[in-house]
């Protein structure tokens, strides 16, 4: 399946200085596995990691923003966010809170790089609906201290979240993780017994 795999992380501040090579290689471990890379389309560790999806030659996913402003106009004049790197562009119009919640629910996955505010709450919606969660470990900020924060705070899913310190292990496992989630889903619903079911014959 091509999964849409979020990865999530600092705009701005110190861990996109000691972590922008990591969330590259993050995203290009998606893009070369043919996964859809989702963002914020802003910039720092997520535009790192468009980056890193579109950097992957010949066969590859697709990068994917979720913009906060409603309009091209407004993402470039008004956000100052990039685009180059994206394939697509969703202006969702919903500022910066709302384009969260519709990046991690319309995501497989969320995986965390550093991170700071917009990070956790991105996390703890993604927590909250059921999503595989991945962790890069080592990238500082919020990332870092996730392990502890969900040893102290309950959390939906908690003991499920998947943590390593190496990009291309870290998204292997993600994949892996969503793989069992969807081993009985046709991965289109064309086949005939999904067809079958849809028409009541099964």
């Amino acid at each position: 399946m091509r999964y849409q795999i979020c990865v999530s992380g600092a705009a701005s501040g110190e861990s996109v200085k000691t972590s922008h090579k990591l969330a590259f290689e993050l995203g290009k471990a998606i893009s070369k596995r043919g996964k859809t890379l989702t963002t914020g389309a802003t910039v720092g560790l997520p535009h790192y990691a468009a980056q890193g999806a579109v950097s992957v030659k010949g066969d590859r996913g697709i990068s994917i923003g979720f913009s906060p402003a409603a309009s091209f106009r407004e993402h470039v004049a008004t956000y100052k966010l990039p685009t180059k790197e994206f394939d697509y562009i969703n202006f969702t119009g919903m500022a910066y809170v709302g384009r969260d919640v519709h990046l991690v629910r319309s995501s497989d996955a969320i995986i965390t790089v550093g991170g700071r505010m917009g990070s956790l709450h991105e996390l703890s919606t993604a927590l909250e609906s059921r999503k595989v969660c991945g962790v890069l470990l080592g990238s500082s900020g919020l990332a870092d201290y996730i392990p502890t924060l969900l040893e102290n705070v309950e959390a939906p899913g908690a003991k499920d979240v998947i943590y390593d310190t190496d990009p291309d292990r870290l998204v292997e496992k993600v994949i892996a993780a969503l793989d069992e989630k969807y081993a009985d889903f046709d991965h289109d619903g064309t086949d005939d017994h999904v067809s079958d079911r849809r028409a009541g014959r099964g």
